[in-house]
């Protein structure tokens, strides 16, 4: 009697034949009175009436193979598994990957039979419909999908853009690499025999008692992601931004419990702290002008204006007094000077310095005004001031070469040119600056 073959086409996923141990090629033969698990014998074997324990020669037996019809004439039942497996690996519409899987049927023919018979076949359809109102009905999510508000970039793989994204696929709405990415390496040599001792069962069933609870873990980590709207981390980073120094501060020590409030309450409670912060800052204003004696905002803007200019006048006796303390030091006067002209100047450039070789050369840049100079220790601020590099796109840089370090346990020059695309002297400034202060090490 003929059955479908249980395993795949790969002779290495069937086990191997109890008499020579061979892998087994279909078709062969399995015992129908003894197992579990399944005796299954090759050909040669059989014929010799081989016998082992309990299996004798005079058994019935079933015979394996997977060459017959099932749902067309002209497709096996070998060639139909052959079909599903190609959709799986290929994915569906990739029909001449498919067809090159295959190597039996062509791009033509396998599109055409499968959605004849697995999309628009009325049997399967039903089946795959009392399947989901199933699944919908025991509330179990086994996958997260991503719904993302809008399309999010596409980056090439092992960019930096997708690197900061994690690794995430927008067209597949998955990893590249998942938490705990070898989870399942831990199972893969488990098979449940019935000659197991009780004490062996027991540790196989904790075994898989753990790879499910690493899945779960998983999946708590990939939902917490999608809520939050972490795949874009450069977006999220952006939305920080737009709050105050002081609220970012709590932003930064809140964001550790964000996973227990959840996205709604976390981001109500921030936008609540940032409330406070301005309603605080507006009452300290108002109560200044009641201290001064102000009742109407047209004599606030007045009293703006006048301490402004008092201020203003304030610094320049300050600057004075520098000026007298400075005055006996000629040196020291002229480096006062020469800062004092740098912050008149402000952020427009000034004029270029003729350096001794006859090339010009540019002023340090000055970093007043600049967002993310207070993230910045005082090296830095010099480095970025020396190589003319805005903090931000500093801090970007050295984080993606600190991850990168990280990742393969050093860098090389020539990586860090690749990762980050500037003129190579700076790259070069930024590279022995970090392994100089201990942020990287040389590969």
């Amino acid at each position: 009697m003929e059955r479908l073959a249980s395993f795949g086409n790969d002779p290495f996923d069937k086990p191997p034949c109890r008499g020579c141990s061979s892998y087994l090629i279909e078709p062969y033969v399995k015992c129908a009175e003894c197992g579990p698990p399944p005796f299954l014998l090759c050909l040669q074997c059989f014929t010799r009436g081989f016998e082992y324990k309990k299996h004798q020669s005079d058994h019935t037996y079933e015979i394996m193979t997977s060459d017959f019809p099932v749902l067309d004439p002209n497709w096996t039942a070998q060639e139909e598994m052959a079909l599903l497996e190609a959709v799986m690996d290929c994915g569906f519409g990739n029909w001449q990957d498919v067809a090159n899987q295959m190597c039996t049927k062509s791009k033509e023919e396998c599109e055409k039979h499968y959605m004849k018979h697995f999309i628009n076949n009325p049997l399967f359809a039903s089946t795959l419909l009392n399947l989901k109102q199933a699944e919908e009905a025991q509330h179990n999510e086994t996958a997260i999908p991503f719904h993302p508000a809008d399309d999010p970039p596409r980056p090439t793989f092992d960019s930096l853009l997708s690197r900061d994204m994690a690794g995430y696929m927008p067209a597949r709405a998955d990893f590249v690499e998942e938490f705990d990415n070898y989870a399942e390496w831990d199972l893969r040599d488990i098979d449940f025999v019935e000659d197991d001792s009780d004490i062996l069962h027991a540790l196989k069933i904790a075994v898989v008692d753990i790879y499910h609870s690493r899945l779960k873990e998983r999946q708590r980590r990939k939902k917490i992601i999608r809520d939050h709207g972490l795949i874009n981390l450069r977006k999220f980073q952006i939305l920080e931004r737009r709050y105050p120094k002081e609220v970012q501060d709590l932003y930064e020590t809140m964001r550790r419990f964000a996973r227990i409030l959840g996205p709604v309450e976390h981001d109500k409670f921030i936008e609540s702290h940032a409330l406070e912060f301005e309603l605080r800052r507006e009452i300290k204003r108002l109560q200044e002008y009641r201290a001064a004696g102000i009742t109407n905002f047209c004599s606030a803007r007045t009293y703006d204006h006048l301490k402004k200019t008092r201020d203003e006048e304030r610094l320049k006796r300050t600057m004075l007094t520098e000026v007298l303390q400075y005055i006996q030091d000629s040196s020291a006067c002229q480096q006062w000077l020469s800062r004092q002209a740098d912050i008149d100047s402000g952020p427009t450039p000034t004029a270029p310095i003729p350096s001794s070789s006859g090339r010009r050369s540019a002023p340090p840049l000055n970093l007043t005004g600049l967002p993310g100079t207070e993230k910045l220790n005082e090296k830095e601020k010099e480095l970025c001031q020396m190589v003319r590099l805005v903090p931000g796109a500093y801090l970007e840089y050295k984080a993606a070469l600190v991850n990168e370090c990280n990742k393969q346990g050093g860098l090389r020059l020539a990586q860090a040119r690749a990762l980050i695309k500037i003129d190579v002297n700076k790259t070069r400034k930024i590279y022995d600056f970090l392994i100089r202060e201990g942020y990287i090490t040389k590969a």
